[in-house]
């Protein structure tokens, strides 16, 4: 029993390592700080951590997804086109000057 607890410390030593090494320790305290130093809290303090590390909110990802989406269609019916247009010239693609 008390070898698991020591094997049990250490992943918990060696992960609060690994997030001291990475800078994730000293960003989260920053926010947590900006966050209880506000005069007026804000109605989510998820959404305020969120925008602090510059995560867009699930919502803000949504629309970037449908857009990405729709960019991609765009994209993909232009290539089309540019590639029916190359083979009604005649010519071969990538080397067209």
């Amino acid at each position: 029993m008390m070898r698991y607890k020591e094997e049990k410390e250490a992943k918990k030593e060696a992960f609060r390592k690994y997030l001291e090494s990475s800078g994730a320790v000293d960003a989260l305290t920053k926010v947590l700080v900006s966050l209880y130093e506000q005069n007026d809290k804000p109605s989510s303090a998820l959404e305020f951590i969120q925008q602090k590390l510059s995560c867009p909110s699930i919502s803000e990802y949504e629309k970037l997804q449908a857009q990405f989406s729709d960019l991609q269609i765009r994209y993909n019916d232009l290539l089309a086109a540019h590639h029916s247009t190359c083979k009604e010239k005649g010519m071969r693609l990538g080397t067209d000057k």
